[in-house]
Protein backbone atom coordinates (compact mmCIF):
# COMPACT_ATOMS: atom_id res chain seq x y z
CA UNK A 1 0.00 0.00 0.00
CA UNK A 2 3.19 2.16 0.83
CA UNK A 3 4.55 1.84 -2.74
CA UNK A 4 0.68 2.50 -4.28
CA UNK A 5 0.46 5.75 -2.25
CA UNK A 6 4.15 6.77 -3.74
CA UNK A 7 3.23 6.04 -7.01
CA UNK A 8 0.32 8.33 -7.15
CA UNK A 9 2.13 11.08 -5.27
CA UNK A 10 5.14 11.18 -7.75
CA UNK A 11 2.28 10.84 -10.39
CA UNK A 12 0.42 13.98 -8.80
CA UNK A 13 3.46 15.52 -8.66
CA UNK A 14 4.09 15.37 -12.44
CA UNK A 15 0.99 16.04 -13.57
CA UNK A 16 1.34 19.18 -11.40
CA UNK A 17 4.30 20.39 -13.01
CA UNK A 18 3.13 19.77 -16.04
CA UNK A 19 0.21 21.62 -15.95
CA UNK A 20 1.96 24.68 -13.97
CA UNK A 21 4.76 24.38 -17.22
CA UNK A 22 1.97 24.80 -19.61
CA UNK A 23 2.78 21.21 -21.38
CA UNK A 24 -1.17 19.78 -20.47
CA UNK A 25 -3.61 21.65 -21.57
CA UNK A 26 -7.02 20.43 -20.67
CA UNK A 27 -9.61 19.91 -23.54
CA UNK A 28 -13.23 20.77 -23.08
CA UNK A 29 -16.08 18.67 -24.95
CA UNK A 30 -16.98 20.87 -27.61
CA UNK A 31 -21.05 19.78 -26.38
CA UNK A 32 -20.14 21.38 -22.97
CA UNK A 33 -22.87 23.74 -21.62
CA UNK A 34 -20.02 26.00 -20.73
CA UNK A 35 -18.88 26.12 -24.27
CA UNK A 36 -19.57 30.00 -25.26
CA UNK A 37 -21.69 29.98 -28.58
CA UNK A 38 -20.82 32.19 -31.57
CA UNK A 39 -23.42 34.97 -31.68
CA UNK A 40 -22.75 36.82 -34.53
CA UNK A 41 -25.21 36.62 -37.11
CA UNK A 42 -23.94 38.38 -39.69
CA UNK A 43 -22.40 36.92 -43.43
CA UNK A 44 -19.11 36.35 -43.52
CA UNK A 45 -16.88 39.35 -44.64
CA UNK A 46 -15.38 39.44 -48.12
CA UNK A 47 -12.18 39.09 -48.64
CA UNK A 48 -11.09 42.64 -49.40
CA UNK A 49 -9.93 43.84 -52.84
CA UNK A 50 -6.08 43.93 -53.20
CA UNK A 51 -5.24 48.08 -54.20
CA UNK A 52 -2.84 49.54 -56.41
CA UNK A 53 0.62 50.25 -54.86
CA UNK A 54 0.22 54.08 -54.92
CA UNK A 55 3.26 56.06 -56.66
CA UNK A 56 6.34 56.57 -55.12
CA UNK A 57 8.60 59.69 -54.24
CA UNK A 58 12.26 60.09 -54.29
CA UNK A 59 14.30 59.97 -51.43
CA UNK A 60 15.61 63.48 -52.08
CA UNK A 61 12.00 64.53 -51.62
CA UNK A 62 11.54 62.07 -48.36
CA UNK A 63 15.07 63.19 -46.45
CA UNK A 64 13.78 67.16 -47.25
CA UNK A 65 10.14 66.44 -46.16
CA UNK A 66 9.24 68.55 -49.44
CA UNK A 67 6.59 66.15 -51.83
CA UNK A 68 8.04 65.08 -54.72
CA UNK A 69 6.73 64.96 -58.44
CA UNK A 70 4.80 61.92 -57.92
CA UNK A 71 4.94 59.69 -60.85
CA UNK A 72 2.47 56.93 -61.56
CA UNK A 73 3.77 53.36 -61.57
CA UNK A 74 3.77 50.80 -64.27
CA UNK A 75 1.01 48.71 -63.94
CA UNK A 76 2.12 45.08 -64.26
CA UNK A 77 2.14 43.12 -67.23
CA UNK A 78 -1.03 41.09 -66.74
CA UNK A 79 -0.59 37.04 -67.11
CA UNK A 80 -2.87 34.46 -68.22
CA UNK A 81 -4.56 34.03 -71.78
CA UNK A 82 -3.68 37.86 -73.25
CA UNK A 83 -3.74 41.40 -72.13
CA UNK A 84 -6.16 43.55 -74.67
CA UNK A 85 -4.25 46.53 -73.55
CA UNK A 86 -1.21 45.34 -75.54
CA UNK A 87 -1.06 46.37 -79.39
CA UNK A 88 1.58 46.02 -81.61
CA UNK A 89 1.93 48.07 -85.41
CA UNK A 90 2.04 44.44 -87.87
CA UNK A 91 3.91 44.92 -91.56
CA UNK A 92 2.06 43.32 -93.65
CA UNK A 93 4.42 43.96 -96.32
CA UNK A 94 4.72 41.87 -99.42
CA UNK A 95 3.24 41.42 -102.67
CA UNK A 96 0.35 38.98 -102.86
CA UNK A 97 -1.10 37.24 -105.66
CA UNK A 98 -5.11 36.16 -104.92
CA UNK A 99 -8.75 36.69 -105.46
CA UNK A 100 -10.23 40.11 -104.78
CA UNK A 101 -14.50 40.28 -104.10
CA UNK A 102 -15.54 43.59 -103.91
CA UNK A 103 -19.42 43.94 -103.08
CA UNK A 104 -21.74 41.76 -105.09
CA UNK A 105 -19.33 41.09 -108.00
CA UNK A 106 -17.87 38.05 -108.91
CA UNK A 107 -14.31 37.38 -107.65
CA UNK A 108 -11.24 38.68 -109.94
CA UNK A 109 -7.55 37.86 -109.85
CA UNK A 110 -5.46 40.74 -108.14
CA UNK A 111 -2.05 41.18 -106.94
CA UNK A 112 -1.91 43.57 -103.61
CA UNK A 113 1.60 45.43 -103.26
CA UNK A 114 2.01 46.73 -99.74
CA UNK A 115 5.29 48.50 -99.14
CA UNK A 116 5.08 50.01 -95.18
CA UNK A 117 1.91 51.87 -94.60
CA UNK A 118 0.83 52.38 -98.82
CA UNK A 119 -0.84 49.61 -101.15
CA UNK A 120 -1.76 49.33 -104.02
CA UNK A 121 -3.94 46.87 -105.85
CA UNK A 122 -4.61 46.27 -109.50
CA UNK A 123 -6.92 43.79 -110.43
CA UNK A 124 -7.51 43.61 -114.44
CA UNK A 125 -7.21 47.11 -115.78
CA UNK A 126 -8.18 48.97 -112.69
CA UNK A 127 -5.47 49.96 -110.03
CA UNK A 128 -6.30 51.86 -106.49
CA UNK A 129 -3.61 52.79 -103.78
CA UNK A 130 -3.99 54.53 -100.38
CA UNK A 131 -2.56 53.52 -96.90
CA UNK A 132 -2.99 51.29 -95.02
CA UNK A 133 -2.05 50.38 -91.00
CA UNK A 134 -2.67 47.28 -89.45
CA UNK A 135 -2.37 46.70 -85.15
CA UNK A 136 -2.61 43.20 -83.42
CA UNK A 137 -4.00 42.67 -80.12
CA UNK A 138 -4.70 39.23 -78.55
CA UNK A 139 -3.88 37.36 -82.01
CA UNK A 140 -6.71 39.85 -83.88
CA UNK A 141 -5.19 41.64 -86.26
CA UNK A 142 -7.69 45.20 -87.64
CA UNK A 143 -6.31 46.74 -90.45
CA UNK A 144 -7.03 50.31 -91.79
CA UNK A 145 -7.36 50.82 -95.34
CA UNK A 146 -7.92 54.52 -96.60
CA UNK A 147 -7.73 54.26 -100.66
CA UNK A 148 -6.92 57.41 -102.38
CA UNK A 149 -10.03 60.07 -103.37
CA UNK A 150 -12.51 58.06 -100.47
CA UNK A 151 -14.11 59.81 -98.25
CA UNK A 152 -14.12 57.12 -96.14
CA UNK A 153 -11.84 54.30 -94.49
CA UNK A 154 -12.23 50.66 -94.68
CA UNK A 155 -12.23 48.29 -91.80
CA UNK A 156 -11.17 45.10 -92.48
CA UNK A 157 -9.36 41.64 -90.77
CA UNK A 158 -5.96 40.51 -91.33
CA UNK A 159 -5.30 36.64 -91.28
CA UNK A 160 -1.49 36.16 -92.01
CA UNK A 161 0.11 32.50 -92.33
CA UNK A 162 3.04 32.08 -93.71
CA UNK A 163 2.92 34.03 -97.27
CA UNK A 164 -0.64 33.71 -97.44
CA UNK A 165 -2.49 36.65 -96.36
CA UNK A 166 -6.49 37.55 -95.99
CA UNK A 167 -8.36 40.68 -95.63
CA UNK A 168 -12.29 40.22 -95.04
CA UNK A 169 -14.53 42.86 -94.00
CA UNK A 170 -15.58 43.77 -90.16
CA UNK A 171 -18.94 43.26 -89.73
CA UNK A 172 -20.55 46.19 -89.88
CA UNK A 173 -18.57 47.80 -92.73
CA UNK A 174 -20.69 49.35 -95.26
CA UNK A 175 -18.36 48.13 -98.06
CA UNK A 176 -17.78 44.36 -98.26
CA UNK A 177 -14.13 43.61 -99.55
CA UNK A 178 -12.09 40.25 -99.17
CA UNK A 179 -8.90 39.36 -100.60
CA UNK A 180 -7.46 35.71 -100.24
CA UNK A 181 -3.72 35.15 -101.55
CA UNK A 182 -2.79 32.28 -102.97
CA UNK A 183 0.24 31.98 -100.69
CA UNK A 184 2.48 32.77 -102.58
CA UNK A 185 3.90 36.22 -101.75
CA UNK A 186 6.83 37.44 -103.49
Amino acid sequence: MRKRSFYLFVLGTAIAVLLGAGLIVSAQNSNSSTTMANTNTAPMKRKPRRHRPKAKTTEAAAETGAMAEATPTPTPRRTGRCDPTQQEQTDLSGTYTGKLKHGDEAAMDGTLTITGNTFTMTSGSDTHSGRITAVTTCGYTAVTVMPEGSPHAMSLRAKKVGDSLTLMSVPGEPEQVMFTSGGSAM
